[in-house]
């Protein structure tokens, strides 16, 4: 009952490693977007506001912020299967 009780194996490792970084690559990601689109709107409102040219950096920067949620979250892993299958259709493209 030493160490290696407790060990993780080292795919399981890295697979956590990686869920790890997306998530703090993400919340980076959120920051970012919340931090200049706020500057961005309050240039807009010192400035006269008018027509509201900052909802097209929010809404469109905000597609991309969804895209990488969801990459984050919702997206199914790859399993052995997909990979299986990939290989069966390189090898039918290529002819063998």
């Amino acid at each position: 009952m030493g160490e290696q009780d407790t060990e993780v194996p080292v795919s399981e490792r890295e697979q956590a490693l990686r869920s790890i970084k997306r998530r703090r690559d993400l919340a980076a990601h959120a920051l970012s977007y919340v931090l200049v689109n706020g500057a961005v709107w309050v240039i807009w409102a010192v400035t006269g506001g008018g027509y509201p040219w900052p909802a097209w950096l929010t809404g469109i920067w905000g597609i991309g912020l969804l895209t990488n949620a969801w990459d984050v979250y919702a997206r199914p892993p790859i399993t052995e299967q997909d990979v299986e299958r990939e290989v069966r259709r390189l090898r039918a493209r290529q002819g063998q």
